[in-house]
């Protein structure tokens, strides 16, 4: 029936077919799986390839560690274990997978653009990055069972820096050292969540970890007759990953409610090794000698905890904690000494530091369901305050101070009100607890697509 030009959209003629449950077709949540694979295997290459740091400090451990935010809650600085919403899929806690609509197929996918703002001892750098963030996709299988599947950045290596000073022996010949980084750690994941009552969800995620690193140090001389050395420390990462999720949520009267989060991070070693590259090079010749540290990387037992309480499914407000054992994991080190004198690279405790992240955030929406486009926009606010991971030079690394704004702007059809746009600005600072570091500022644009598409409806005539 060809449709009225004076009635765009005439509720008389078409009218959705309305479902409270996945429908019986089990064949779809199948398809959705498969689509979601195979956008997987598509965005893969692009996403470890893409590197947004220029940080000095992604030089220790395995680099900077990705935040796992999404467009959404980018502008609440990541707030995510107590969230449950059945349009969002909020991969630090699975338990949230259960509440997506029984109609709907997720997807979502992120990138950021940053400005760092480096300074040392009055000196001050500028530097502009772009990075491919995460893509994610949710889908309710059945009943009260939801499913995930994405690609998350574990953390990102990128620096180069270097210095020249006079060496000891001749003060006529000077000496650069020269610092780069580069590489980083990517997650592929599937999860699962499931409410088995009423007021209780539990969900977990299975993971595989990948990723190459690789740091050198060189050090050339003015003096063309004297060889350079070089140190290289290498390792290809793979390994899995597992991680669990509870929410419990219950209501405070007729227009509040509250979700408590629970999130565990299996901690384990990982079965890769890492290699020392202790070399001369001259005349373009490399020679020297390589030393193996067999299996001296691990993963931290992570805990997070997270309370969200909503008003009228207008308002949202939440903070969350997280803890990562990091000073019970082992990290490679060069060590001197020995019968023989020589060198030699194995893994030990002591590289790392317990970290700790405490974040805060907001959303307001004045009417999720209202008939104007500004009714739903999404306002969004967030603070993160972060303890280091790492060590450097046997002190604590910097602490991380963020603060984020963001919208989320819908994305109008006649069909579907329910995707966004999401644009978030953060102001990160990374400060020192040593005098004389490096500090840095960031300025952060984050946009990020999130797809609500009714694959399930069903439609009819009458």
């Amino acid at each position: 029936m060809p449709r009225n030009k004076h009635k765009p959209y005439d509720m008389t003629i078409w009218k959705r077919k309305q479902r409270t449950t996945a429908p019986r077709r089990g064949g779809k949540w199948i398809v959705a799986a498969v689509a979601g694979l195979a956008a997987l295997t598509v965005a893969a290459p692009a996403g470890a390839q893409t590197n947004g740091s220029n940080s000095p400090y992604s030089r220790y451990g395995f680099g900077l560690l990705g935040d796992r935010a999404q467009g959404f809650n980018k502008g609440m600085a990541g707030l995510s274990y107590g969230m449950r919403n059945g349009t969002e899929v909020h991969s630090k806690n699975p338990a949230s997978y259960s509440a997506i609509d029984s109609l709907s197929f997720l997807f979502d996918m992120g990138f950021s653009l940053q400005n760092a703002n480096l300074e040392q001892a009055g000196r001050k750098i500028n530097a502009h990055n772009s990075s491919y963030d995460y893509l994610t996709m949710g889908f309710r299988a059945s009943k009260n069972l939801g499913v995930s599947i994405g690609m998350l950045p574990f953390s990102t290596i990128g620096y180069s820096l270097g210095q020249s000073f006079a060496t000891k022996e001749n003060p006529e010949v000077t000496q650069t050292d020269t610092y780069s980084g580069d590489g980083g750690l990517h997650e592929v994941y599937v999860g699962m969540g499931w409410k088995p009552l009423k007021f209780a969800s539990v969900g977990f995620n299975v993971g595989y970890l990948w990723g190459d690193m690789t740091h050198t140090v060189l050090a050339s001389f003015s003096d063309n007759t004297i060889a350079s050395r070089r140190r290289q420390y290498a390792a290809d990462i793979r390994t899995y990953k597992a991680d669990f999720g509870v929410q419990l949520e219950g209501n405070l009267g007729k227009n509040h409610s509250y979700v408590l989060g629970l999130t565990y991070g299996l901690g384990h070693g990982i079965n890769s090794d890492g290699h020392y590259y202790d070399q001369k090079v001259e005349s373009g010749t490399a020679i020297g000698d390589t030393i193996t540290a067999h299996n001296p990387y691990g993963l931290p037992h992570t805990f997070g905890v997270g309370l969200t309480w909503s008003y009228k499914n207008s308002l949202r407000v939440g903070a969350d904690y997280n803890l990562q054992k990091w000073a019970d994991v082992k990290s490679p080190m060069v060590v001197t000494g020995g019968a023989a004198g020589g060198q030699s690279y194995v893994g030990r405790k002591g590289g790392f530091s317990d970290m700790h992240k405490l974040t805060v955030g907001a959303e307001y929406v004045p009417d999720p369901d209202g008939l104007h486009w500004r009714d739903r926009v999404r306002y969004r606010a967030g603070f993160s305050y972060t303890t280091p991971y790492t060590r450097v030079n046997g002190q604590d690394g910097p602490r991380d101070f963020l603060v984020s704004l963001g919208v989320g702007l819908p994305i109008i059809n006649y069909h579907n009100n329910r995707s966004l746009l999401n644009v978030s600005a953060q102001y990160e600072r990374v400060k020192p607890k040593v005098a004389g570091m490096i500090t840095e500022n960031y300025l952060r644009l984050c946009i990020g697509l999130s797809f609500n598409e009714r694959w399930f409806m069903k439609w009819k005539v009458e």
